[in-house]
């Protein structure tokens, strides 16, 4: 009987329990719920209110830090630098070759090589380019004074081709590729040996190519990559030269021997078609049981149309050596 009292009152205090639980739990929701919505409506989602207002004191300080920061900024050197940058700009707009005319240009250089006999030499190319700058230059003076001539020119372009041709000649014949070797002249004296000939002959910078390496100025060979010129660089072509002819002698048995060397004389680099940039004294090495020409003197018309990049003379130096 006690225990059946017992059981009957253990459950009871059991549904208590859980009724006082479930009603705190209620309450506690009920309490968050009524938070979140106090949050929303003091701070709701429209860009006209703010969640925070400043005080008219604050806002006073603020106007007076924008203005002290306006005072305080030197606006005469900023409208006088504003007035440099526009003056430049619009100078260097006047100044600028368009590439119409600069195609032009390119295209009478290339008839004037062509003029030329097959078997001209750099320095005889370099006389020719160098009499069609001066021709060219002084029709454009002639133009810039109002003269009416017979000129691929025109009058507007006058004042452009006269710069390029003068004061910017050497950006623009690098631009376009016509690398001109540096002419070196050593004399121990400056009188002559009676009988000697008079030594105008252009030749690379650095010691003389002896004979053997067959030296060809702008002039790219063909063939299998012996050493690789990414990684091989030397400081003159003659260098380059003499490690090919280390190389073939120093060959193992069924290595390939050099044969042929390729060198970057430029000091802004040597266009070739691959992915590649190729550095000032790049060194090929390379082999060819029939070596053959991938680019003699200048790039074609036709090849630089199909390869914008392309400069108009071959910027590489190469001798197919005797082994």
């Amino acid at each position: 009987m006690a225990r059946g009292e017992w059981g009957h009152n253990g459950r009871c205090s059991y549904k208590r329990t859980t009724i006082v639980v479930c009603s705190f739990n209620i309450v506690v929701a009920l309490y968050v719920l009524q938070s979140l919505y106090t949050s929303l409506y003091m701070y709701p989602f429209s860009d006209s209110q703010t969640t925070f207002k400043y005080t008219a004191n604050q806002i006073r300080k603020m106007e007076e830090s924008n203005q002290i920061r306006r005072a305080s900024e030197p606006t005469e050197l900023i409208k006088l630098v504003s007035q440099l940058k526009k003056k430049f700009t619009s100078e260097e707009r006047v100044l600028e070759l368009p590439q119409s005319l600069k195609h032009k240009l390119i295209n009478e250089i290339l008839d004037r090589l062509r003029s030329l006999d097959a078997a001209a030499n750099a320095t005889t190319q370099r006389e020719a380019i160098d009499s069609w700058r001066k021709k060219k230059l002084k029709e454009a003076k002639k133009l810039l004074r109002g003269k009416t001539l017979n000129s691929t020119i025109l009058p507007e372009e006058a004042g452009v081709v006269a710069k390029a041709l003068s004061s910017d000649w050497a950006e623009l014949s690098e631009e376009i590729g016509l690398w001109v070797p540096v002419e070196i002249i050593n004399k121990e004296h400056d009188d002559k040996p009676e009988g000697e000939e008079d030594f105008d002959e252009e030749i690379l910078p650095g010691r003389k190519l002896p004979p053997e390496c067959h030296a060809e100025l702008h002039t790219d060979y063909d063939g299998a990559a012996v050493r690789w010129g990414l990684t091989h660089h030397k400081e003159s072509a003659y260098d380059c030269c003499v490690a090919c002819l280390d190389q073939a002698k120093r060959a193992k048995p069924g290595e390939m021997k050099c044969n042929i060397w390729v060198y970057c004389p430029s000091e802004t680099g040597c266009y070739s078609p691959d992915i590649y940039e190729h550095k000032n004294q790049e060194c090929w090495l390379k082999y060819s049981e029939k070596p053959k020409l991938n680019f003699k003197d200048t790039y074609s018309e036709s090849y630089r149309g199909s390869h914008p990049k392309a400069p108009v003379v071959v910027p590489w130096v190469s001798g197919v050596v005797s082994v």
